[in-house]
């Protein structure tokens, strides 16, 4: 997925499938992500017409990936549901390719982590719990256990789990270390490592997590891990009554919004329109339109009976009901 090795390339593509790959897997992590998904569209359809499978598989699950971090959750949803095809075989005794074994558990972590953001945390557990599976099954997988087993983790936090979360970021953290280039990864353990803190109501540590999240994204030229370091940090400021929290979820938000990055966009909207709605009222408003008209972006790619789980979420209804 990712220059880390996030999305393992298969041998012997041809130049002008391994450049779409290239280009698409950057836009997806360094540029704002409906840039990737031209190319990687593009990808699939080369890779599908010469009967590179390994290939066409990488670039459906990276064009899923992309997808899913502009908030089109549906298309991702419809997309990695293809890839996780050759998975669910492997599962069902089949005899599949590693790489499809592999790329089918990714986009089981990634379909988990759609879930995640839409609040469907039980969900979303089954299918880090599917990619598990089939990642543990072979040697090499490495990525896949680790966005699987953080997964996990950040599926108990959801459910107010909080000693399945601390051993499963255990499990990912000792994953990551064997592996001294992925600066993905150790960008998402910080954010899961926010995310306990703030479950164990400690901002400080919390804040503390963010804040290397934020330091390693920028180091990595990352801009949407950047505005998510940025979002989980201002929370923890929020929760610490820091003057500036403000300032950091307007960050996150304009960063977002440079992005295209809709999830993020909303949240931190909302929380901005939120903190100021008595001394400021205007500028409140205007951010609780933007966070109402991201909610409802994401809603209109959703299937029925998603989007109206999602728009009955209790803080989503009132968002929109403000």
């Amino acid at each position: 997925m990712d220059p880390d090795k996030a999305a393992p390339r298969a041998s012997g593509a041809p130049d002008a499938l391994a450049g779409l790959l290239a280009k698409g897997e950057r836009a997806a992590f360094h540029g704002p992500p409906g840039t990737a998904v031209p190319p990687l569209e593009e990808a699939v359809a080369l890779a599908t017409s010469g009967g590179r499978l390994a290939e066409a598989t990488a670039a459906t699950w990276l064009l899923g990936v992309a997808q899913a971090s502009r908030g089109r959750f549906g298309t991702a949803l419809t997309l990695l549901g293809g890839v996780m095809g050759p998975l669910r075989e492997a599962l069902s005794g089949a005899d599949t390719a590693p790489e499809l074994r592999l790329f089918g558990a990714l986009a089981a972590a990634t379909v988990a982590s759609v879930h995640r953001q839409l609040g469907r945390h039980t969900v979303a557990w089954e299918f880090d719990a599917l990619g598990l599976t089939a990642a543990d099954a072979l040697p090499g997988l490495d990525e896949a256990v680790f966005d699987c087993r953080l997964g996990l983790a950040s599926d108990a936090v959801g459910l107010g789990e909080i000693e399945i979360a601390g051993t499963e970021l255990g499990v990912a953290a000792g994953v990551a270390e064997i592996h001294p280039d992925w600066w993905r990864q150790r960008v998402r353990l910080d954010w899961v490592r926010a995310e306990i803190a703030l479950l164990e109501e400690n901002p400080l540590a919390a804040q503390e997590a963010a804040s290397e999240a934020i330091d390693a994204a920028e180091l990595a030229h990352a801009p949407r891990h950047v505005a998510k370091g940025l979002l989980f940090l201002g929370v923890a400021q929020a929760h610490l009554g820091s003057p500036d929290t403000v300032t950091t979820l307007r960050r996150a938000a304009t960063l977002a919004e440079q992005l295209g990055t809709t999830p993020l966009i909303w949240q931190a909207r909302a929380l901005v329109g939120a903190l100021l709605a008595e001394d400021d009222p205007a500028t409140s408003a205007r951010s609780l339109q933007a966070a109402r008209s991201a909610v409802l972006a994401i809603a209109g790619d959703l299937p029925d009976d998603v989007r109206e789980e999602w728009l009955n979420r209790p803080d989503i209804e009132a968002l929109l009901s403000i």
